[in-house]
């Protein structure tokens, strides 16, 4: 007696998938995130069967194949900058939420227990974890959930964090401390022609600040470039993965340092959403008490409660853009929705950027050739990339706090800002903060203004309960920008660009200047999204910058893989990466 279709079914699976946990399929050539496509699909199934019966099948082959690619991806090195293994007291590492001493100091029996739950993985072990308060650890479990599309947690490379005592940290301390400093200076006054006194102050010692990597004109930072983005790889001729190579995406630098798409009214159908933003008030200014600040450290929740701004405005200056990133619950559809949708003469609140008669998709969209047949949800419309970007966004939470836990465990600003306090003010020598910082204006100033040598933070809370190397939400602020990039035409230059207007930051004026292009204002939302975070004295320079790269790593292997997919002709994916090279998948 023959088999029934369905055993027969069960049988085909079963068998792969025994070949699968074998390694037995594995093809003799796998492809890295930079490199070609996976291999296709066998094109040679019965013709006899029927459709849906080959449908199934090529499934199968498509999934097999693209599994076998990504499991022979290697591991790459993982270095860190060695804090952790150079300092017993553990200074130079993470460990906000936990148990300190009275000058901060993790409790050492509570480190232990948690890097043993770090070594074992096991989701046990973390229970075992004595906390200091009441806040938790946020999600150290959920990066080694298995990712079914793209490359897995532990395949992507990251070039170590600055160490705690070197030249370039002390850079990056004296810009966050800056950052800090000029948060209720207006965007209208980062510029080269600018009078504004504190501004020239902080280009002139970034300048002269070693080892900073932020975005130059001549070798000098300027007003124009002043606390604007950059983004760090890993260079690739180093096999140890421990050098990075900075770069300076295009367009970041041009025009208003906000991103077009931040200062526009987002259409929704027939609702909208307003760009103008809740921001916070200038006495947002948190754990500069030390108090205060000892409390965070422990995980106790915060007493104090933001201050909003009554009045509603445009995004205009660096606290401001704190604010939105706080909680940017809609980022990952403006910018969608504004391309996907045409611009309205009557009413602009309910239009995008473009008018009807340009179309802004991606040259390489197949339905662009089609004379009957456009895109949609299932594949290459609006609906179908605001689904990859939500599929990204979470994803790439997974990549960036697999290093985050498990690799770097980086200090946090808030608490670099702790050991500067007891080096200055309570004479701890072995606190090793580089002479750079010490010594600068920026330090002085913020002391002067706050009382203290704490770094000054927009939130309450201060940054969330894990490590500051890499930046979570630039990741996120990665993936959507180089996904869209991939989707629409980025050469496509921008309509009628805005600024806040100077003198009333509820208004817009028109921007006149150099053009503006899509691509450009796209890395600059990126980059937006973790400039706010280092604004709001959560982050380092370099967190965002090296999450800028992860994250545009891990869109080429998804959409490798979404091209493998595809049953429309099409010839691949395009997009201009963050450091101005071109990539086509």
């Amino acid at each position: 007696m023959s088999a029934s279709p369905s055993a027969t079914r069960r049988g085909f699976l079963v068998q792969a998938s025994a070949g699968l946990a074998a390694g037995s399929l594995l093809p003799a050539s796998a492809q890295t995130a930079g490199g070609s496509a996976p291999p296709a699909a066998p094109a040679d199934l019965p013709d006899r069967l029927p459709y849906d019966e080959q449908f199934r099948r090529r499934a199968f082959e498509v999934r097999s194949a693209l599994a076998r690619a990504a499991a022979e991806q290697p591991v790459p090195p993982h270095p860190t900058n060695g804090d952790e293994a150079r300092y017993a007291n553990r200074i130079g590492s993470d460990s906000r939420g936990l148990p300190h001493n009275a000058r901060g100091e993790v409790d050492p029996q509570a480190w232990r227990l948690a890097t043993a739950a770090f070594a074992s993985r096991d989701p046990a072990d973390f229970e075992k974890i004595p906390l200091g308060g009441t806040r938790k650890l946020l999600n150290p479990v959920g990066t080694l959930a298995v990712s079914l599309d793209g490359l897995n947690a532990s395949q992507f490379a990251l070039p170590p964090a600055p160490a705690l005592a070197s030249a370039q940290r002390a850079s990056e301390a004296i810009e966050i401390y800056w950052a800090a400093l000029l948060r209720d200076v207006p965007f209208n006054e980062f510029h080269d022609g600018t009078q504004h006194r504190d501004v020239l102050a902080a280009a002139a010692e970034l300048s002269r600040a070693p080892d900073f990597q932020g975005p130059k004109v001549g070798g000098r930072v300027t007003p124009q470039t002043l606390l604007r983005g950059a983004v760090l790889y890993v260079d690739e001729r180093d096999a140890s993965g421990r050098t990075g190579r900075w770069a300076t995406p295009p367009g970041v630098t041009d025009g208003p340092y906000v991103s077009q798409f931040l200062l526009r009214d987002v259409p929704l159908g027939s609702q909208t959403l307003s760009a103008r933003i809740r921001s916070y008030t200038p006495a947002n200014e948190f754990l500069t008490q030390y108090d205060d600040w000892l409390a965070i450290q422990n995980g106790q929740s915060p007493k104090a409660r933001i201050a909003y701004d009554n009045q509603r405005r445009y995004i205009s200056s660096t606290r401001d853009l704190a604010a939105y990133v706080h909680s940017a619950a809609a980022f990952g559809v403006i910018a969608n929705q504004l391309l996907s949708t045409a611009a309205s003469a009557a009413d602009p609140s309910f239009g995008g950027i473009f008018p009807a008669s340009q179309n802004t998709l991606a040259p390489g969209n197949p339905y662009l050739r089609s004379k009957t047949q456009g895109g949609a949800s299932g594949t290459f419309g609006a609906a179908y990339f605001q689904s990859l970007i939500s599929l990204a966004s979470s994803l790439g939470i997974r990549v960036n706090y697999y290093q985050k836990w498990y690799e770097q465990r980086i200090l946090r600003p808030e608490a670099f800002g702790g050991l500067v306090q007891h080096r200055l003010a309570g004479g701890v020598a072995d606190y090793p903060i580089h002479e750079a910082f010490l010594g600068s204006q920026a330090l002085e100033r913020s002391r002067a203004r706050n009382g203290s040598f704490l770094l000054p933070q927009v939130y309450p809370e201060g940054a969330p309960i894990h490590s500051s190397y890499p930046g979570g939400a630039a990741i996120i602020g990665a993936v959507t920008v180089t996904l869209l990039k991939a989707f629409y035409d980025e050469s496509l230059v921008i309509p009628n660009p805005v600024q806040p207007d100077p003198a009333d930051p509820t208004r817009l004026v028109p921007y006149a200047g150099p053009p503006l292009t899509l691509g450009g204002e796209l890395n600059k939302l990126a980059l937006n999204y973790g400039s706010g975070r280092t604004a709001a004295g959560i982050h380092w320079r370099s967190d965002a910058a090296a999450s800028y790269a992860q994250g545009e790593n891990l869109v080429i292997s998804l959409l490798r893989e979404q091209k493998a997919t595809f049953r429309e002709p099409f010839e691949g994916f395009a997009f201009t990466r963050f450091d101005g090279t071109r990539v086509v998948i």
